[in-house]
């Protein structure tokens, strides 16, 4: 009889084992999960060790869990913020430099910050006038040589 009791207790707890696992399998992804996915098929794949893309991938997935991971941060008006910072006649560049190619400034961006950084190039064509030509003078005629005086004797 007492085995009889401990096979059918432990086919109760198989089965509610059972239970609870197929209704967590069930349940919906918890919030970041398809982000994390997304994060941890990246890793192995960029320029960054393995063990560390999943840390961070598994520490960002716990920050959005308790609601620490806010959308990306404005780049950009910081870079415009910063713009403001500089020198009147410097301010035009740096802004150009941020937005891109504006007016009669172009402006480039290369590498990338897996390589080692990125460089932004502008190059502003700025036009001199020429100076105002000369007056131009009429030639004036050049004067007739006198004549020698005879020689006096």
């Amino acid at each position: 009889m007492k085995s009889n009791k401990r096979s059918m207790l432990f086919t109760v707890l198989a089965v509610g084992a059972l239970t609870v696992s197929a209704a967590a399998s069930a349940a919906p992804p918890k919030r970041g999960d398809s982000t994390y996915q997304q994060e941890l098929a990246v890793c192995g794949h960029n320029q960054q060790d393995r063990a560390a893309c999943i840390r961070e991938a598994g520490a960002a997935r716990q920050a959005a869990a308790q609601g620490g991971l806010t959308s990306a941060p404005d780049y950009r008006a910081n870079a415009l913020a910063r713009c403001g910072l500089q020198q009147p006649a410097d301010r035009a560049a740096c802004e150009a430099r941020v937005l891109g190619s504006m007016g009669n400034t172009t402006a480039s961006v290369d590498g990338s910050v897996m390589g080692g950084g990125v460089i932004r190039e502008s190059v502003t064509t700025t036009v001199v006038p020429l100076p105002a030509p000369a007056p131009v003078m009429e030639p004036q005629p050049m004067p007739m040589p006198r004549p020698m005086p005879a020689p006096m004797r």
